[in-house]
């Protein structure tokens, strides 16, 4: 008679192991391993084919609010103008020892001129004239290349003809081009060196973290694993998209960002549960993964629908490049949690023990209950008021200098020093006063010119106007150019255009550069309120659907606006006041660029919402087992609080990495993020909402009968 030893961890009775549709999912891709390996890899390898390519076919331009006036003045002149718009693209050359027009500056002039007119997406190429783009001193002309394209389009103008037309400069005579697409392909260039520096720093950084909180080397190999799956998906998808719609490059970079921090937050929740589950509970393991995927998974599938949702509300923002950059975060997240939810499974259960391997002496893969934070539970069910206004305290401390915050469009000095745009534009406000790099265009009825040309040159704002030029293809309107006393950042700038637009003839269109600047704040601050409301309404009612409790559900979205708050009072501190601005690397511009609020905002309270549904998922599911308050909130530390700690320390690493290198708005970035998120983490989720859910005991988990009869019935106790 022969027998069978009995298996370590035995497969449980089929009659008692009934997972949930997310359990169901990952029991299937183990079970299908062949098909799901397949399908990621004709993803990761057709999709990564197109990958390369997203630096190079994405754009910086739109950053315009749709149906504003100055966007249509730009497209009339596009239209009729030979190209003299805002996107125009403005070549600077100045001679050192003579008039530019002469000699060695003529030659110059002239090559530079059949270096333009042979792009067939240049449009009419405007010689100096005295009086407009010609200095007084004759030193310093400016040739205007008509923009042939869109706005998108011209940007890769200023790239492809950056370096031959700088290539022309001499001994005596610079050539250097400027104007606003010269303004994004300096600052795209810039910004990508910034990023590839950040991801070189943030990777093993990252790495070092997970290491840490693993204990192991291999399983912290694995979220990096699952977020470049991700990252590469993405990257290519955003390529093909762009061959539809243009598609920012700010999208790819947001999209980085938020697939390596939420891949790697999602792959930490699911990891720490499985080898819970498996070394800790002694499941099998097809049970450990059943069991992983009700639990965790049920959390990152409702913790990336919050995200997602967040930056849904982004796209009320009537400007392509918001759509755009909301709209490549959203695909990178559905990506990641794509691969969370189907490919991480599999993974784990090829893996199965081997994600132990190369550990560290400390390390105890199976504790899932973390002693630590189990004592930290108790401290703060002890002393709840003690804890929970200290950082109450610390968070609107923080938040108080936000009463003062001024915002504005980015100004020169978000580029460096060196860049063509930037040397450019001083060289044109030197040679031709303060507002030249901002000039004023003022399409108009031919009839209503000169009552137009009348008030532009009776404003004590306005240092110049120039004569009204009739469209060169017979059309009806007439543009006028006038040049402001003041920068084209100075808030001063604001006030002459409301004035002209409610002086001028009914007729006329104020639009050009600066304006368009203007316009999209405008759009920027009527939005603002509107996608924060969207962005608070949806996250309490994610909340709610997922807890089935209206009261946390609350307090945890109104929780993550502390956190915000706190950023942004930093934030004025920082970027509008200047204090730490040497030690960072920037120049001060005396405010925070107008679209951080409405997009950071988004950004942070998805962050935010992220943390929130780990720590309270986990809490229900306590709550569910034990009907006990205490050990809801104790539990929920002890189970959570570890990934939450890992999570956020990795967050804050990669964000700050984007706040050491390159141009102004991606260090706004990086430091706003990170800040949001050290605080969020550490002090709203790990004290003052654990404090909460002590303070309100079991009014916490209750909820109506009538609203329990119309919510999904969603739980996270394993069965």
């Amino acid at each position: 008679m022969s027998t069978t030893a009995p298996s370590r961890h035995p497969e449980p009775d089929s009659t008692l192991f009934r997972p949930g549709p997310l359990g169901r999912l990952g029991v299937w891709v183990t079970a299908h391993a062949r098909t799901t390996t397949v399908v990621w890899l004709l993803l990761i390898v057709g999709l990564g084919f197109f990958a390369p390519r997203v630096e190079s076919a994405l754009s910086g331009a739109g950053w315009q609010a749709d149906g504003s006036e100055s966007v249509a003045v730009r497209e009339l002149a596009v239209d009729h103008f030979g190209g003299n718009a805002s996107s125009a693209i403005q070549v600077v050359v100045q001679r050192s020892d003579g008039p530019v027009t002469e000699g060695a500056g003529a030659d110059v002039l002239a090559r530079a001129t059949d270096l333009l007119a042979g792009d067939e997406r240049i449009g009419t190429v405007v010689q100096p004239q005295p009086g407009a783009t010609l200095s007084p001193d004759g030193t310093t002309a400016v040739l205007l290349a008509g923009a042939g394209a869109d706005t998108n389009e011209m940007v890769r103008v200023a790239d492809d003809l950056k370096a031959p037309l700088q290539a022309l400069s001499t001994g005596t005579v610079e050539v250097n081009p400027t104007g606003a697409s010269l303004l994004w392909s300096d600052f795209n260039e810039a910004n990508l060196d910034a990023m590839l520096k950040s991801e070189m720093l943030s990777w093993p950084v990252t790495l070092g973290i997970l290491v840490l909180a693993f204990g192991a080397l291999v399983a912290a190999g694995l979220p990096l694993l699952l977020t470049l799956a991700g990252l590469v998906a993405s990257a290519g998808s955003l390529v093909l998209i762009n061959e539809l719609v243009p598609v920012s490059i700010w999208a790819m970079n947001f999209a980085m960002m938020f697939a390596l921090a939420l891949g790697i937050d999602y792959a930490l929740f699911l990891v720490v549960r499985y080898r819970a589950a498996r070394m800790g509970g002694g499941a099998s393991p097809v049970r450990a993964i059943a069991e992983t995927m009700d639990t965790a998974g049920k959390a990152v599938l409702l913790s990336g629908a919050t995200v997602l949702v967040s930056l849904t509300a982004v796209m009320l923002v009537p400007s392509p490049s918001f759509r755009s950059m909301a709209g490549g975060i959203m695909l990178a997240v559905v990506f990641v949690l794509a691969a969370t939810l189907t490919l991480l499974p599999l993974v784990l259960h090829k893996l199965d023990l081997k994600i132990n391997r190369i550990a560290l002496p400390w390390a105890r893969a199976g504790e899932h209950r973390s002693a630590r934070f189990a004592a930290w539970g108790e401290r703060l069910w002890k002393r709840p008021l003690a804890y929970g206004i200290g950082s109450l305290l610390v968070l609107l401390a923080l938040a108080a200098p936000i009463v003062g915050l001024k915002t504005a469009m980015p100004s020169i000095k978000v580029l460096p020093e060196d860049a063509s745009a930037r040397i450019g534009y001083d060289q044109v406000q030197e040679a031709f006063g303060e507002g030249a790099p901002g000039t004023l265009q003022i399409v108009v009825d031919t009839a209503d010119a000169p009552a137009a040309g009348a008030v532009l040159a009776g404003d004590p704002a306005v240092a110049g106007v120039l004569p009204a030029m009739p469209a060169p293809d017979g059309a009806e309107p007439a543009m006028i150019q006038a040049v402001p006393t003041m920068d084209p950042s100075d808030p001063a700038l604001s006030t002459l255009v409301d004035r002209l637009r409610a002086d001028l003839p009914d007729s006329a269109l104020v639009g050009g550069a600066p304006v368009e600047n203007l316009d999209l704040k405008s759009q920027l601050d009527e939005s603002t309120p509107l996608v924060i409301g969207v962005v608070l309404v949806l996250g309490f009612l994610l909340l709610l659907i997922a807890l089935q409790a209206p009261l946390i559900s609350l307090l945890g979205t109104l929780a993550s606006l502390l956190s915000t708050a706190a950023a942004f009072g930093v934030a004025r501190l920082i970027f509008q006041e200047g204090f730490g601005a040497g030690f960072f690397g920037f120049e001060s511009q005396g405010f925070l660029d107008a679209w951080a609020p409405v997009f950071f905002f988004a950004m942070i309270f998805a962050i935010a919402m992220d943390y929130t549904v780990f720590l309270l998922a986990s809490a229900k599911e306590h709550y569910e087992r034990s009907g006990d308050p205490r050990e809801a909130m104790i539990g929920a530390l002890a189970s959570s609080g570890r990934v939450i700690f890992a999570a956020g320390a990795v967050m804050v690493a990669v964000f700050f990495t984007f706040a050491l290198s390159g141009p102004l708005p991606p260090k706004e970035m990086g430091i706003i993020l990170g800040v949001a998120v050290l605080l969020d983490a550490f002090l709203v989720r790990l004290v003052l909402l654990p404090v909460l859910l002590r303070l309100t005991g079991a009014a916490a988990w209750w909820s109506p009968a009538w609203l329990t009869r119309i919510l999904p019935n969603i739980r996270f106790a394993h069965d």
